[in-house]
């Protein structure tokens, strides 16, 4: 391994933790800057290569670990782990959203027509396609649903929402 990359490998995967490590935590709570979000994933990106550095520098130690049950144990623990978060999204399959009360809402407002949501926004039928349009919607009719608008227009839930929000 060239000396440089072996002596900034660690540093890096230092300095990107700690960003990611905050911004995460900001994530997860709800504060901070809207710019946390898009700073948490693609630094998150760019932390993959000085950890494969990392690894490679340290590869000797690394299989010594590998050997052992302690790492064994904290990759399938990291991997339940993982899967916990995984259960719901595919459970959300079919009649039920799965996850949190808040997501079930969601996605059953979201699976309301045009007709039947124009009136929880103080709206007419005609008003509400006229709002989704001039956001760049493609509505096709007020018997429509909102979920079938945003898939309908390739945007996503959440750009239909924050239209829907916008004054």
């Amino acid at each position: 391994m060239p000396r440089l990359l072996s002596r900034y490998a660690t540093p890096f995967i230092t300095g990107l933790f700690l960003v990611s490590l905050v911004s995460g935590i900001a994530l997860f709570f709800h504060v901070g800057p809207s710019g946390f979000h898009g700073m948490h994933e693609w630094l998150s990106m760019v932390l993959i290569l000085p950890f494969a550095f990392h690894i490679w520098k340290n590869w000797k130690p690394m299989t010594s670990y590998l050997r052992h049950a302690p790492m064994a144990i904290a990759l399938i623990a990291s991997l339940a782990a993982a899967l916990v978060f995984l259960y719901p999204a595919s459970a959300s399959r079919g009649d039920r959203a799965g996850g949190p009360p808040q997501f079930a809402f969601a996605h059953k407002v979201l699976t309301a027509s045009v007709t039947e949501m124009a009136p929880v926004l103080d709206m007419t039928p005609e008003a509400l396609q006229a709002k989704l349009a001039a956001a760049g919607f493609s509505v096709a009719g007020s018997e429509q649903t909102l979920t079938d608008i945003a898939a309908a227009s390739q945007k996503s839930e959440a750009e239909l929402v924050s239209a829907l929000a916008r004054d």
